[in-house]
């Protein structure tokens, strides 16, 4: 982790001279006029010294937090893919989706697009109010349920939160979350490379890996081949969130990571990778559609 050295800087307080009071002139035969009291000399306040500058990732997610509080409502894109690869046979799909997040009160809505390696759309809407989400797939009705169910986790993409899941990441055992700062940014960084998934799963960010994939390991044990989270390997990990230097806005969050199930004396591989960036306010109001209440 790289290091700040803090700057200090002590205010000298200013001693004002003595100052000789000159007497009016007065008769020579009549008292001397009195020149009143002294005045006090002004005295130069101390000025208060600068805020120390952040060290610590909690130094700067804090410093995000406050930043991204200050607006009303962002606007991110978000572009994703996400790709199995059974017997040299891979089966993909992208997604593509405006995401508008309503700060205080706290609310999103994201409207996007999926579409499949054999050129099928699907269109999708999430909406997070008070706590609930509700997802809208192609023609399906409207789905409720809390927003920290597994699976309407999985369809929020929130960029914001992602400053809680990090804050969360360095209250963690261990020094996972990496800093760096370079053209501008301030980057903070978990990740892994391959290992087996029993050596990190105790890890929020492999736990959130894993949660994405749960619904790809059912389809494969609805299919016939076993997924055994005890045989998983983790191909690789990174999830980066990047700050703006100056603001310390968030610019910009991107989650990667790839399992390796073994199948047939090879591997089965999935994939996913997803990237939210800032496209700056929104001037306007998260509310949810009528048909969706």
């Amino acid at each position: 982790m790289r290091t700040r050295s803090r700057s200090r800087r002590t205010a000298a307080l200013v001693l004002p001279l003595a100052l000789s009071l000159t007497a009016c002139g007065a008769d020579s035969e009549g008292p001397a006029e009195s020149a009143g009291p002294p005045t006090s000399p002004e005295v130069t306040q101390p000025s208060e010294p600068p805020a120390p500058e952040p060290e610590s990732p909690a130094d700067f997610l804090d410093l995000a937090e406050k930043a991204m509080a200050a607006e009303s409502a962002w606007t991110f894109s978000v572009k994703g893919q996400e790709g199995l690869t059974l017997q040299g046979q891979k089966s993909a799909a992208t997604y593509r989706a405006t995401v508008r997040r309503g700060m205080a009160p706290q609310a999103l809505q994201s409207r996007g697009v999926s579409t499949s390696s054999k050129g099928t759309t699907k269109n999708e809407q999430v909406y997070v109010v008070d706590g609930t989400a509700h997802v809208k797939e192609g023609g399906a009705n409207w789905r409720t349920a809390p927003a920290t169910d597994p699976e309407m986790q999985n369809k929020i993409e929130d960029p914001v939160s992602v400053i809680e899941e990090f804050r969360a990441y360095a209250q963690a055992a261990g020094d996972d979350v990496k800093l760096a700062e370079a053209n501008g940014t301030v980057e903070l960084r978990v990740g892994s490379d391959k290992q087996q998934l029993t050596a990190v799963r105790d890890r929020a960010w492999v736990q959130k890996a894993q949660r994405e994939f749960d619904p790809t390991a059912d389809q494969l044990r609805g299919a016939g081949i076993p997924v055994n989270d005890a045989q998983l390997t983790l191909s690789g990990l990174e999830e980066v969130l990047v700050l703006d230097a100056k603001t310390y806005r968030v610019r910009s969050h991107r989650f990667a990571f790839g399992f390796l199930v073994p199948y047939g004396g090879q591997d089965i591989t999935y994939e996913q990778d997803v990237r939210q960036d800032n496209r700056g306010t929104f001037d306007g109001k998260v509310e949810l559609p009528a048909d969706a209440r």
